[in-house]
């Protein structure tokens, strides 16, 4: 364990912004995952202040409550879980708690630590009310969280000198400061761990108005022409994800000034999302692969999901955090015991004519190959 503590914490893995398994892949301009070449860009992007910050006005208005209230006392606010799929703005809104706190943010990702002597390394280097912002805290390796559990609480940490029955605890003061952890997956917490944060806050998808905003935002600070209706048509195609909004602006960027004027209209808009392959729904081959495979090879559903990726050449894992969560908030693909189904809307989205019984087909599950769960 003494070993472990010489690691510098400034080694380990910060700004993950994965979600684990079946990320698109970095060409692919609907992707919610942070890639290295985009977070340079992505962190010019990003409001510094609880004013400056877009959307999620129930969230800005609580943390405003829970941060000025903490200022006011002259102690480190409560601990802050943030919640919610990639894209919303977890990473930017633990930004701004250490700039209204004004205070350093010390941040990492949970699959880095894998160790206690990795989590005590960076709690003993944290001053007096520094923010520690943990990303994808569901991911930290329980010996590490364990030891969070008593460092969220009495701000301390027992290590541990020696092995076997010499083996001696040696409890360790550190500073007072604040844990903002972030997760797509709130489930996947520990009941321990969650109970030890005083906020807690779920980070909802953007209304298009709001990605207009966004977009015109981050337009005026790339220097990007960008008209009225081109921020329309792109905001309508982002997903409800600011992430994926400044993706494809930059994306339109690149075809304005390569095969036309430099101004983003909303004709150059719709041509060049045609090139990348996003729909006026915001799907993308894959989703759309995905729906045809469902439909055209297995009659609507239903169909499990091993059986829909392997039909469209993918992961099972891609398939099922990837496209099936827009697609279910699309309302084009329903999943019921037995199996994924395709809605209607998915089969007119297709241009197909949907069958008689596809309504009943999503909410009772009939029988079709590769029905499996």
């Amino acid at each position: 364990m003494t070993d472990d503590w010489a690691n510098d914490w400034a080694d380990l893995d910060v700004g993950s912004g994965g979600t684990g398994a079946g990320q698109r892949g970095g060409e692919d301009a609907l992707s919610t995952s942070a890639e290295p070449g985009d977070r340079d860009v992505e962190a010019t992007l990003r409001p510094r202040s609880l004013p400056e910050f877009v959307g999620q006005p129930r969230v800005r208005e609580q943390l405003e409550l829970v941060l000025t209230g903490a200022r006011n006392r002259g102690a480190p606010p409560d601990h802050v879980l943030l919640s919610g799929p990639p894209g919303l703005g977890k990473t930017s809104m633990a930004m701004i708690i250490g700039a209204e706190l004004g205070a350093s943010v010390r941040m990492t990702s949970g699959p880095a630590l894998e160790r206690a002597g990795d989590l005590a390394a960076m709690l003993s280097n944290l001053a007096e009310g520094d923010v520690l912002f943990i990303d994808e805290i569901h991911r930290v390796a329980r010996p590490a969280e364990e030891m969070l559990y008593l460092a969220m609480e009495d701000f301390r940490v027992d290590v541990v000198v020696g092995k076997g029955p010499g083996a001696t605890s040696i409890p360790l003061e550190i500073a007072p400061f604040t844990l903002v952890g972030a997760t797509t997956r709130s489930g996947a917490l520990t009941g321990p761990l969650r109970d030890r944060f005083g906020f807690t806050a779920h980070m909802e998808f953007y209304s298009p108005a709001e990605l207009e905003r966004i977009i015109t935002r981050s337009a005026s600070i790339l220097g990007v022409d960008l008209r009225p209706d081109g921020a329309r048509e792109i905001a309508g195609r982002s997903r409800g994800t600011p992430r994926i909004a400044n993706r494809l602006l930059r994306r339109v960027r690149d075809y304005a000034e390569v095969r036309s004027d430099g101004a983003v209209t909303v004709e150059t808009a719709r041509a060049a999302l045609l090139v990348y392959d996003v729909d006026e729904l915001g799907l993308d081959r894959l989703d759309r692969a995905v729906l045809t495979a469902l439909v055209r090879s297995f009659g609507g559903g239903p169909v499990g999901v091993s059986t829909l990726a392997v039909a469209v050449g993918e992961e099972p894992g891609t398939v099922e955090e990837v496209c099936e969560p827009y697609l279910v908030r699309a309302g084009m693909l329903a999943r019921t015991p037995r199996g994924r189904v395709a809605t209607a809307a998915a089969w007119e989205h297709l241009g197909l004519l949907p069958p008689e019984d596809a309504a009943a087909a999503q909410t009772a599950g009939r029988t079709a190959p590769g029905g499996e769960g």
